[in-house]
C-alpha cells in the first residue's frame, strides 16, 4: 500500500487555479483617457486630457441686418430708378447729382455697402460711385458721416463685401482733395478688420492698392 503523506490534500484538477493567484476586478488599472476644461481641478488629474479654447470666429461672417438705405429706398424716398440698356442695369437718376443734398444722400447710400441682394446692393454700389465721381467739394465735409457705414460693412466680414468696401475706398480717396487726409484720424476704427484678413489674397490685394491710393 502506497502511504499517504500528512499534509497533503486531494489531486487538484490541471485547470484549476489557486484563488490566491486571482485578483479583484477592482484593482484592474484603467487607461482611459477623460476630457476636461482648463483651469479645473479635474483638469490637474492623471489620464486627463484639457480641452482647447473654442474657437473665436474671427473670420465666421456676421448676417446683415436691415440697413437705412433699403429702409428709404422701398418709400420711395431716393431719386433712382432701374434702367435697361444693351450694356446692362444702369441707375437712371431722376435729378442731376450735382444738384444732390451731399449730406443727406451719401451716408444713405454707403449704408447700402451691407445689402447683398439685387437690386439694393446695384443701386448702393453704383449709386456710390456716380455721386463720388460728380461730388467734388462736396465729398470732404461728409466724410465723418462715412466712417460708422463702412465699418458696419467690413464688420460684417463677408470677404465680397469687403473687397467691394476696399474699392469704393480707393474711389473715395481720388474723388477729392484731402480726402485720404480727412481718413486718417478714422484709421482705428476701419484698418482692424483688414487686419485680420491681410494673409488672405482675396483682400490684401486689394489692401495694397488702398494703401498706394491713399499715400
Amino acid at each position: 500500500m502506497v502511504e499517504k503523506k500528512e499534509g497533503s490534500g486531494p489531486s487538484k484538477p490541471a485547470g484549476d487555479r489557486s484563488p490566491q493567484l486571482q485578483k479583484p476586478l477592482g484593482h484592474v488599472k484603467k487607461n482611459k483617457q477623460q476630457v476636461s476644461e482648463g483651469f479645473t481641478i479635474k483638469a490637474m488629474m492623471k489620464n486627463t486630457v484639457v480641452r482647447g479654447p473654442p474657437s473665436a470666429g474671427a473670420f465666421k461672417e456676421r448676417p446683415p441686418k436691415p440697413t437705412v438705405f433699403r429702409k428709404f429706398y422701398e418709400r420711395g424716398d431716393l431719386p433712382i430708378a432701374l434702367d435697361h440698356d444693351t450694356k446692362g442695369n444702369k441707375i437712371a437718376w431722376k435729378v442731376e447729382i450735382e444738384t444732390l443734398d451731399y449730406n443727406s444722400y451719401l451716408p444713405i447710400f454707403f449704408h447700402g455697402l451691407c445689402e447683398m441682394t439685387f437690386p439694393h446692393e446695384f443701386f448702393a454700389r453704383q449709386g456710390i460711385h456716380d455721386m463720388l465721381e460728380h461730388g467734388g467739394n462736396k465729398i470732404l465735409p461728409v466724410i465723418p458721416q462715412l466712417i460708422i457705414p463702412i465699418k458696419n460693412a467690413l464688420n460684417l466680414r463677408n470677404r465680397q463685401i469687403i473687397c467691394t468696401t476696399l474699392k469704393v475706398l480707393q474711389h473715395l480717396v481720388a474723388s477729392a482733395d484731402m480726402v485720404g487726409r480727412a481718413l486718417v484720424p478714422y484709421y482705428r476704427q476701419i484698418l482692424p478688420i483688414l487686419s485680420i484678413f491681410k494673409n488672405m489674397n482675396v483682400v490684401f490685394h486689394g489692401c495694397v492698392k488702398l494703401s498706394q491710393s491713399v499715400s
